[in-house]
């Protein structure tokens, strides 16, 4: 293996262009004759639009065009969809209301656009924006979930009864329901899974170009997955025909799930670039992103859990509510569902389990997948349930866990996934013993003596990564295939361009990627080139999330390179007279085996290109494509450890530890793999301790700036110490499982249950604010 191999701690090739400014974002983006757009939204979380008066707008200095909504509509510009078929338990279709990229008669929650303004600067359009002149209607709101499927609350859909989008359930209700009846104990509990705003560091931006000469479209756009966004304006939206639409994303800062969708303004900046005659760009301030941008989670569940008198589960029941907002997103339907109920066993070897899910509308901002994706809601759910059982129960969190581990592999549970390996009881010791968990009482008595309350708390999570395969979510309700793709070029002088469907917005794979050719042709990595973000380069993919850029694109290039690999040994056999079998490929050169006898590779590579002396019938060149479609989800697992100081006078809040044990398989690159979890891991504390989105009943975001809206720190943050042990996943060639979500869902549960060990209190709201702990201390005395 060279030391620029697999499991090499490489650094970051791409960093050096990042920390010397020297990224190319969307914002850096300049096309001839480019103007610049703003847009009018909604100033009401519910209303009727009366009258639209531009006038005033479209005579103001440097304005191009002020475009409404009923114009996009007279162009035949279609509904925003959300690209994932759920059906309720009695075989309805999901409600979904429709969605213009522009308003045309009702606005449903405060920030959608309703018109855009098209000027030679950001200034004027602005400017502009603010002199359109909209007569509202304004109608009740509804913000509360749980409120919304009450009779008489504000409807925000006409298709969609009580607000109610669908009511779906997954499991056995009647053997859960006897599981529960016949239980020796049952923990029950209410929780809460707070709303997240992403705050990806690079806002949201589009720039949409029309080509009137060769009647062509250009996108540049910050999105996770160009090619299906692509598929979407063409096939849905009617922006343009797919072969005449071109989406770019280059460097995109961040993304965390809320840049997979498609959202309004990419659609209405290509409309308005052909509208207007001048390419378009919109780059949204820091309130947009958090009026318009997807939130996350927002959740409001009722367990049971029921137990033996062994301690061992035999039963979990679940309802679930789940706030999807004013319309549907894109993957909104299958984050409280399949990317949530489905994973309701954990580690845990529990008979029977029912869930039941009902989604819900209200004025409020669409909410879709956020870094985990309906994982960290269904382990937040088991993990503090787990552990309010293990204190009815009198026993030691640790060995609840223990007794109910999966132990045995492949495990089909009750919620459709069948797990193909693991080791938990691993991890959990590691996780112990980093943490000194023997010698917690000792520091818990330490800490009283100085006046303080100390608590120690534990996360056993398990997720999926890679959803797949492609032929099973189909039939689950996903509207395209979930494979991925790859194109492997060696040039004439051995230099190798990796073209790949996933996406980087900060993961690390423009070096990753480059480690695993570098593992199988000895080539430096600086040699290869990894080129993804753009549909006129890179075949079809589908795109970066859910974990699923190794497992999934990762094992593309390499079936990829096994192709590249097996056309060079032919090469290589025929130009040094030597069986095919007998040839070798290492440290950059082509050999065979046992012998002196080898060629440079970049010399294979160019009798590819020359085609002087190839093996009879073979074409020239050195190129090859490869689609990878999993046979399974892969199942990253771990034990997280958090322990916290509180301050009882104040209320504050210290981690003043945090373990995290996790097995993710095979390892490419230790090094960004401790990077993917302390990054999770710190956006997991903020959603514990830090993180929440707030309305008023009216429907306003009061937590619509970083004044209101508290992102964690360094100094919220200790030292994490991080290891991992090695189940390697059976699925994929790589026996890699994932690992960019694991922090942020195994977190929350590790930090909430150790503040309510150290208040001795059953449960306590997220995020556990020193005003929210200090209050539940004096409730508690």
């Amino acid at each position: 293996m060279g030391i620029e191999g697999v499991g090499a701690r490489v650094a970051r090739k791409e960093d050096k262009r990042f920390i010397t400014g020297a990224g190319r974002y969307v914002d850096d983006m300049v096309v001839p004759g480019m103007k610049h757009a703003a847009f009018v939204r909604s100033p009401h979380a519910h209303a009727q639009i009366k009258k639209i008066d531009v006038k005033t707008a479209q005579g103001m200095p440097g304005v191009i065009g002020v475009l409404t909504g009923k114009e996009l509509k007279a162009d035949g510009i279609g509904n925003l969809i959300c690209g994932w078929m759920i059906h309720s338990k009695d075989g309805s279709p999901m409600k979904m209301g429709a969605w213009s990229p522009l308003a045309v008669d009702k606005v449903r929650y405060v920030g959608d656009a309703v018109v855009i303004v098209v000027a030679e600067t950001k200034g004027q359009a602005r400017d502009a924006a603010e002199a359109v002149e909209i007569t509202y209607k304004e109608l009740k709101a509804v913000v509360d979930a749980t409120k919304a499927l009450e009779k008489g609350a504000p409807q925000v859909h006409a298709e969609a009864e009580n607000n109610l989008i669908f009511d779906w359930e997954i499991g056995d209700g009647k053997a859960t329901d006897a599981a529960i009846k016949a239980a020796a104990h049952v923990t029950r509990m209410k929780i809460v899974n707070n709303r997240l705003v992403p705050n990806a560091m690079e806002p949201r931006a589009a720039l949409g170009h029309y080509d009137k000469a060769e009647d062509h479209y250009t996108c540049w756009t910050t999105s996770q997955n160009p090619h299906v966004a692509r598929l979407v304006m063409s096939a849905f939206y009617n922006v343009a025909p797919e072969n005449k639409l071109r989406v770019i994303a280059p460097d995109v800062g961040g993304g965390f799930g809320s840049k997979i969708y498609i959202y309004p303004e990419e659609i209405v900046c290509l409309w308005a670039s052909k509208k207007t005659g001048v390419p378009v760009k919109w780059v949204a301030d820091r309130t947009e992103s958090f009026l318009t941008d997807a939130h996350g989670r927002d959740h409001v569940s009722m367990v049971e859990m029921a137990f033996d008198k062994n301690n061992r589960i035999t039963g979990l029941k679940v309802d679930t509510i789940a706030n999807l907002g004013a319309y549907m997103s894109l993957f909104s339907s299958c984050v409280p569902t399949y990317l949530y109920a489905t994973l309701l066993s954990g580690q845990y070897d529990i008979p029977a389990i029912h869930a039941n899910v009902r989604t819900v509308y209200t004025n409020t901002a669409p909410v879709d997948a956020y870094r985990g994706a309906g994982r960290p809601e269904a382990t937040y759910l088991l993990e503090r349930t787990m552990e309010a059982a293990a204190r009815e129960l009198g026993v030691s969190p640790a060995d609840l866990r223990r007794k109910n581990f999966i132990t045995t592999f492949p495990h089909q549970t009750p919620v459709i996934m069948n797990y193909d390996t693991g080791d938990y009881a691993t991890s959990l010791d590691a996780a112990m013993k980093t943490a000194d968990y023997a010698g917690f009482a000792a520091r818990k008595a330490d800490a009283a003596g100085k006046g303080k309350l100390r608590g120690i708390g534990m996360s056993c999570y398990i997720e999926a990564c890679g959803i797949a395969p492609s032929a099973a979510v189909g039939s689950l309700g996903a509207g395209v295939g979930l494979w991925e793709s790859a194109e492997v070029r060696v040039n004439a002088v051995g230099t190798i361009e990796v073209l790949t469907g996933s996406h980087s917005h900060g993961q690390g794979h423009e070096t990753t990627f480059a480690q695993l050719v570098n593992q199988r042709f000895g080539v430096p990595i600086d040699s290869v080139s990894i080129v993804h973000g753009d549909t006129d380069k890179v075949q079809m993919g589908m795109g970066t999330y859910g974990s699923r850029s190794g497992a999934v694109g990762m094992s593309a290039i390499a079936k990829a390179l096994d192709k590249v690999e097996a056309k060079a040994k032919k090469i290589a056999a025929h130009l040094l007279e030597a069986d095919e079998g007998d040839i070798v490929i290492e440290n950059g050169e082509v050999k065979v085996a046992g012998t002196d006898k080898s060629l440079p590779w970049f010399q294979v590579a160019l009798a590819a290109y020359t085609a002087h002396n190839l093996p009879a019938g073979m074409e020239p060149g050195l190129k090859e494509t490869a689609f990878y479609d999993p046979a399974n989800f892969t199942f990253p697992a771990g034990c997280y450890i958090c322990e916290v100081e509180i301050d009882p006078d104040t209320g504050a809040t210290e981690i003043v530890q945090f373990v995290a044990a996790d097995d993710f398989g095979n390892i490419i690159n230790p090094m960004i793999v401790e990077g993917q979890v302390h990054g999770g891991i710190a956006q997991g504390v903020g959603q514990a301790l830090l993180e929440g989105a707030h309305y008023d009943a009216s429907g306003q975001l009061l937590t619509a700036s970083y004044m209101d809206y508290t992102m964690p720190r360094a100094g919220d943050l200790p030292s994490f110490k991080v290891s991992t042990s090695n189940t390697p996943c059976p699925s994929n060639p790589l026996g890699i499982k994932g690992c960019g979500e694991a922090g942020a869902i195994g977190s929350p549960p590790a930090v909430i249950n150790a503040i309510t060990d150290a208040i001795g209190i059953p449960d306590i709201a997220m995020p556990a604010t020193p005003s929210t702990v200090w209050a539940a201390i004096r409730a508690a005395k």
